[in-house]
């Protein structure tokens, strides 16, 4: 307990920054899928042959699993807040939209009877009888969408959008229980006043006789309530006017540690040598969501690895030779996408599979095809990305003639803490992992030589390199500074020291004197 208020000390600038972050694009969420739910809500009541089609789509978009939504978006819309909160408006909707057409079908027709012979018209009657008598219900819904849009916005993280979810995302890549809590405690605390706060509304616009809670009339809670819908509208909306005056450079990075100590390194490069603003879109999804992004213009710049490109994402064979598989990366990436490949960093993280030694040891595992010939009574965890990659798991299971009892693939640090309690017997890995140090792990030789080069690359649109060409010269300042045992050493100082990649970055940068 006492660590994890160290660590709140330590970070609560970072936090209490993601901790708004979080707070703003939840209640545009919820402002639009107000906006959105209610007046369909309406329509399905008054037009009855378009309730089964489209309550229809709105519960299929709720058997879509979020990220599959997400990565459906991504295409259409980019990356950042907007594909977030189009994901959480598409989820909010069916509880506002089921409630506001219960609430306005179940209305006394006793009630509906007196107000046509009072002569009032269908809107009148909407306006001044129906929705009166559906708030309550109607807000009931909005108070269910909005607490499931705090926890549904922490998927945010993955396409660069901020939040608290890239501080739980964070700290399940580094097996760091106390950023894990520091995201998801903030979170709860958030669900909690949110749903409080909607509580209140919703009791307040309940008619009186209806609610003994009621002791405010049921104006006072119509105005509590449109006046809370116009100050989000108003906030967020000069929130999304405000226009940095600086030129703005966008760097991206992958969601593990490597990844972020590298956009920050890049980030302080072009912020200490150049006037741009630095906006830094980091801890996304991986190498297809951050090439999607340089595509559109969402990203200027991105660092991957050579070997990702060439398999991955131009789809060309592999290349062994490292010099040969970097100029050809460069020519078709430039080719394709008008994307530039400038100098490599130094290291090649490329993939490994490892154990633990004990287990090695016992049975005499050095290699990779040691290792096929025991793999049957193993329970082989690699990262969802590496078992569905050809210069991965397919490729290599293929090459090795591996046969595991069992393939779990699991995401991020997870399949470290699974090694540890035995839930796995091997594990895929970067070569240059600070959690190989951080568990001791026993790499195996790829005694084949199946994995291709992955030297560390960064990319830049050839756009941006037009506008402003003396980007080259500053990111080329990191050619062939980091060397595989330097990464290994930074990689092991975020996910075993608990440092913050950003402190990480910047210390390194200023040991090479490349920084103040």
């Amino acid at each position: 307990m006492i660590s994890f208020f160290e660590f709140i000390i330590s970070r609560k600038e970072q936090i209490l920054e993601l901790f708004f972050q979080h707070i703003y694009l939840t209640f545009v969420a919820i402002f639009i899928a107000i906006l959105i739910g209610i007046p369909i809500g309406i329509l399905i009541t008054k037009t009855k042959s378009l309730r089964k089609p489209v309550l229809g789509f709105i519960n299929l978009m709720q058997a879509v699993p979020s990220m599959a939504l997400l990565g459906l978006l991504i295409p259409i819309l980019g990356i950042g807040g907007v594909p977030a909160i189009t994901m959480v408006v598409l989820y909010s909707l069916l509880p506002i939209v089921k409630n506001t057409y219960t609430g306005l079908s179940n209305i006394n027709e006793n009630v509906l009877e007196s107000a046509r012979g009072m002569g009032l018209t269908s809107n009148q009657t909407l306006r001044l009888i129906k929705l009166p008598l559906a708030l309550p219900l109607i807000m009931s819904g909005v108070r269910i969408s909005a607490v499931t849009s705090v926890g549904l916005m922490t998927l945010a993280a993955f396409i660069g959008a901020g939040g608290l979810g890239y501080l739980v995302f964070s700290g399940i890549q580094t097996v760091n229980n106390n950023m894990i809590l520091a995201g998801a405690i903030p979170s709860c605390i958030l669900a909690l006043l949110i749903d409080y706060l909607f509580g209140k509304i919703e009791v307040m616009v309940t008619p009186r006789g209806l609610n003994p809670q009621q002791k405010k009339s049921k104006s006072t809670g119509v105005k509590v309530v449109l006046s809370i819908i116009l100050l989000t509208f108003l906030v967020t909306s000069f929130l999304s006017f405000i226009k940095p005056k600086k030129d703005t450079i966008v760097v991206g990075s992958k969601n593990f540690s490597e990844q972020l100590v590298l956009g920050n390194m890049v980030s302080d490069l072009i912020e200490e040598y150049t006037d741009f603003r630095v906006d830094r879109k980091l801890n996304l999804g991986g190498s297809s969501i951050g090439i999607a992004a340089m595509k559109s213009g969402e990203i200027d710049v991105f660092v991957d690895y050579v070997g990702t490109l060439l398999i991955n994402v131009l789809e060309e064979p592999v290349i062994k030779n490292p010099d040969k598989a970097y100029l050809k990366a460069k020519e078709l990436m430039e080719a394709k996408y008008k994307i530039t490949l400038l100098e490599p960093l130094g290291f090649n993280n490329t993939y490994t599979l490892a154990m633990k030694p004990e287990t090695a040891d016992k049975y005499n595992i050095k290699t990779i095809s040691d290792l096929s010939k025991v793999s049957k009574d193993f329970v082989f965890s690699p990262t969802l990305e590496f078992e569905n990659r050809e210069d991965g798991f397919i490729g290599l299971s293929k090459d090795y003639n591996l046969k595991f009892k069992n393939v779990a693939a699991m995401d991020g640090s997870l399949r470290y803490s699974a090694l540890k309690n035995d839930k796995c017997q091997v594990v895929d890995a970067f070569s240059t992992d600070g959690l190989l140090k951080s568990f001791n792990l026993k790499v195996l030789e790829d005694d084949r030589s199946f994995f291709p080069p992955y030297h560390a690359v960064p990319l830049v649109r050839e756009e941006i390199l037009e506008k402003h060409p003396e980007l080259k010269d500053v990111l080329n300042k990191l050619e062939g500074v980091i060397t595989n045992e330097v990464m290994t050493n930074l990689n092991y100082k975020v996910d075993e020291l608990g440092e913050a990649p950003e402190a990480v970055a910047k210390e390194f940068l200023q040991s090479q004197n490349l920084v103040e």
